[in-house]
This record gives C-alpha cells, sequence and structure tokens, in this order.
C-alpha cells in the first residue's frame, strides 16, 4: 500500500513538473527544409494515390493526407495544433473504416509523417501541450489496437514507433537547453574576465591620477613646480590610461581572426610599476627564481595582481613609505608577495573587501591557485598569491 502510494506521489510529481516547462523560446517559423519535406509529402501521397492497388478511399485518403501535410509548415510556431489535426483526421478515417469495411484499414503509408509533428510537440511546445499530446497518442494507439487484432507485437511496435520521436524531442531539447546555458555561463564568465581587466588596468593609473591631483591642489598656492609635476604625472597616466581602454575596446570590437592584439603585460613588466610619483610609496621590486616560459593567463594574472595590490596601498596605506613587490619561481609555482609599512588598518575599520579584493581573488582561483589578503603581523597590509606555473589558455 505504502508502495503504491509513493508510486502515485511520484507520477504527480513527474505529471506537474511537465506542465510546467515552457515552451521553447522563439522557434523558427519555417525554413526551406520545410517546404521539401511538404513537397516530398505531397509527391509520396500523390503516386501512393495513383498506383498502389490496396489502398481503400483512395481519393479520400489522399485529400485527408494532404490537408493535414500544411501542418508541417507550422509544426514550430503552433505545434499542437499542427499535430492533433491529422491525428484526429486519420483516427476519424480509421474508425469509419472499421465500421463500414469490417476492420479494413485506410491511409496512405506517407501518413507516418505525423511522427515529424509528434516529435515537434516534444521539441518546441510547452508542458500542457505534450500533455494533451500524450492524450491524443494514447487514443491512436488504442484505436490501432483494434485494428491490428490484438496481436501483441504489431501493438508494441506502434507503442514504440509513437514514442520514439517524443523521447528525441525530450532529448534534443533538453541538449539545446545545456547548450544554452553553457553558452550563457560563457558569456557571463567573459563578462567577468573583462571587467577584472578593465579595474585592473584602469583603476591603477586613476588611482595615481586622483593621487596627484590631491597633492597638486594641496600645494599649488606655495609650490608651483611641484603642482606643474603633480600635473605632469596626472597627463601621463591619463595617457596611458585611455591607451590600455582603447587597446582592450579595439580588441573587442575585432572579431577578424586576424586582428592584431598587443601582447598582455607580465611578470617582466612589474618593475615599471615601480616608477611612481616623488610624493607616493617607494615601489621596489623583487623578481627570484626562474619565471621564464610562464604561460600566458599566469603571466599576465600576476602583472595584474602586483598591479592592483599596489594600487591599494597607494589609496589605503596610512603613512606608508615603501611598498615592496617580490616574485619568486619554482618549478610547479610562482609565488607574489606584495607588502607595505603603513599602518595596520583593523578589519572591522577596512570593511568589507572591495572590489579590487573580489577580483584578485576570483583571478587566482580561477587558474587553480591560492590568494591571502590581510593585515601585516607588524606594520602594513600583506597581499600574497601562488599560481601554478602552467594552466591552459
Amino acid at each position: 500500500m505504502y508502495a503504491d502510494d509513493s508510486d502515485r506521489e511520484t507520477v504527480q510529481g513527474h505529471l506537474q513538473s511537465l506542465l510546467t516547462v515552457p515552451a521553447t523560446e522563439d522557434p523558427p517559423r519555417r525554413v526551406w527544409r520545410d517546404w521539401v519535406f511538404l513537397g516530398l509529402v505531397l509527391a509520396s501521397a500523390t503516386a501512393e494515390a495513383i498506383w498502389r492497388p490496396d489502398v481503400i478511399w483512395r481519393w479520400g485518403a489522399f485529400a485527408v493526407c494532404i490537408v493535414s501535410a500544411i501542418g508541417i509548415l507550422y509544426r514550430r510556431t503552433y505545434p499542437l495544433t499542427a499535430a492533433v489535426i491529422p491525428f484526429v483526421a486519420f483516427n476519424v478515417a480509421e474508425v469509419t473504416s472499421l465500421i463500414v469495411k469490417d476492420g479494413e484499414s485506410v491511409g496512405l503509408y506517407t501518413s507516418a509523417y505525423v511522427l515529424v509533428l509528434v516529435y515537434s510537440v516534444f521539441r518546441w511546445a510547452g508542458g500542457r501541450q505534450m500533455v494533451v499530446m500524450l492524450v491524443v497518442m494514447t487514443i491512436a494507439w488504442t484505436i490501432g489496437w483494434f485494428s491490428a487484432d490484438n496481436i501483441p507485437g504489431d501493438i508494441i511496435g506502434a507503442a514504440i514507433v509513437l514514442l520514439f520521436p517524443a523521447v528525441a524531442g525530450l532529448e534534443i531539447r533538453h541538449a539545446r537547453q545545456h547548450q544554452r546555458r553553457s553558452i550563457d555561463e560563457a558569456r557571463s564568465l567573459e563578462r567577468e574576465q573583462i571587467a577584472r581587466e578593465l579595474h585592473d588596468s584602469v583603476a591603477h593609473h586613476v588611482s595615481a591620477i586622483a593621487i596627484q591631483a590631491q597633492a597638486g591642489l594641496a600645494v599649488s598656492a606655495n609650490d608651483p613646480a611641484a603642482a606643474r609635476s603633480a600635473l605632469e604625472v596626472v597627463e601621463e597616466a591619463a595617457a596611458r590610461t585611455l591607451a590600455e581602454m582603447r587597446t582592450m575596446v579595439g580588441a573587442l570590437r575585432d572579431d577578424s581572426t586576424d586582428a592584431e592584439l598587443t601582447p598582455q603585460s607580465g611578470v617582466r613588466d612589474i618593475a615599471r610599476l615601480g616608477h611612481t610619483a616623488p610624493d607616493a610609496p617607494e615601489v621596489r621590486v623583487e623578481l627570484h627564481g626562474d619565471l621564464v616560459d610562464l604561460s600566458p593567463p599566469v603571466d599576465a594574472a600576476l602583472f595584474r595582481l602586483a598591479q592592483e595590490s599596489i594600487t591599494n596601498a597607494n589609496r589605503h596605506a596610512r603613512n606608508a613609505t615603501q611598498i615592496l613587490v617580490r616574485v619568486d619561481g619554482t618549478d610547479d609555482v610562482v609565488r607574489l608577495d606584495v607588502s607595505d609599512d603603513g599602518e595596520v588598518v583593523s578589519p572591522h575599520i577596512a570593511g568589507p573587501p572591495g572590489y579590487g579584493l573580489l577580483g584578485m581573488a576570483e583571478r587566482a582561483k580561477l587558474l587553480g591557485g591560492r590568494f591571502r589578503a590581510g593585515p601585516g603581523s607588524g606594520r602594513g597590509w600583506i597581499v600574497s598569491a601562488e599560481l601554478p606555473r602552467a594552466v591552459s589558455s
């Protein structure tokens, strides 16, 4: 008894799930293959009506087959209607034949095209329409049962023939949905990557612009030369920002396969991050170990992580005089450590991690590495990342 109740609940659950399935969005109205298929159906039906000697109600069966075949052109936009009309027409003719002709079957072999319409219902229609189609198929199968003289092989064969296109439609439907989800996930991942690149490349220069602009304003009245020097740094940083933005936007716009892309900055370019303004903390860069032949994603990620860490230190490290960037390469991993000697800010005061820290953590995780950021044991803030030397692009 309990097993029966459980089975009943399972069936009800599957049925409710099926009823909530939405129709496929934006199905194609019709394509050239539909016209070709319709032409083949018309040609086959005409040939059967003329040359098959065993067809009863020859031209009536021909007319039903031809008129119902118009649904081929609407099998995606109105799948249930396109499938039900021929099913009803053929089965009315079949029942009439059973009554009038003493069990003789009526119809053309060409009528098998309705299996394509069954496939279309389960490929494109919503869940409620699928349930209606299942009911119609069950009725058709029952009528076929009586016309098959209760031969078990014919009965089972008819069920398999009816269910095969339905299962095929569901399988292809699920495969396309999975493919669409994979594409959406890839696009989302690509958008996140572009957002990180924009943030990491632009934030460094914009931060320098903001710091130098503030310094220039502070000394403009008493030290015009220092203010001019600050403005020169602002101009240089703005030019670099604009150049990087143009490079990235150009790469995004150009979808040709032979588009020239500027090589991404890597570990060897970290040294130029030490060229900061005179009143900014001194940036010292130390490169140790084997840093040759790193995979491009790791090479670019190390530069971006160092760049963002220096930017954060310039913005947030209080009374810092030095920022140390150290990169150590071994046979398996590359380790990056960025530390400053500013005043330690408690996590409560510092607040939740910003987008920069989250972006750095995500970047390291995507490459199979580890990331940590937090206050040092004595002074300052420490950012550490450990990445594998080789990852796929």
